[in-house]
């Protein structure tokens, strides 16, 4: 069982900053992306940001220009700079690990962190 173990999430007021952070176990073999989901109540789980090993990054457009990703290889750890927080961005935050060998797909994920953002 690979345990991705996530950290930084709370309540924050509108206009505030919180970061997340995620450390994955360094034995995790062909990896394809890294990336933070976000599930609101009652919606579906979203794709909020992800950088892939080409070195491209995807930003969600509700989060371009305050969220950034950045990935620490060294250290098997990803995190999510979030500026500028938004009620709308209230929701449980889960760190992903993707992986890719030929035609199989595989995905292991973090166990959630709570992020409210309220006056």
């Amino acid at each position: 069982q690979v345990h991705l173990a996530e950290s930084g999430g709370g309540l924050v007021q509108p206009g505030g900053s919180l970061r997340l952070s995620c450390v994955h176990p360094g034995s995790i073999r062909n990896i394809h992306s890294v990336g933070w989901y976000r599930q609101a109540l009652g919606k579906q789980r979203e794709l909020v940001a992800n950088t892939n090993k080409y070195g491209t990054t995807f930003y969600a457009p509700a989060v371009k220009g305050r969220f950034t990703i950045s990935r620490d290889k060294a250290n098997n750890s990803l995190s999510l700079q979030m500026d500028s927080l938004q009620p709308e961005d209230t929701a449980v935050y889960y760190c992903n690990i993707h992986l890719r060998v030929l035609d199989d797909e595989y995905d292991y994920w973090g166990q959630g962190t709570q992020v409210t953002v309220s006056s």
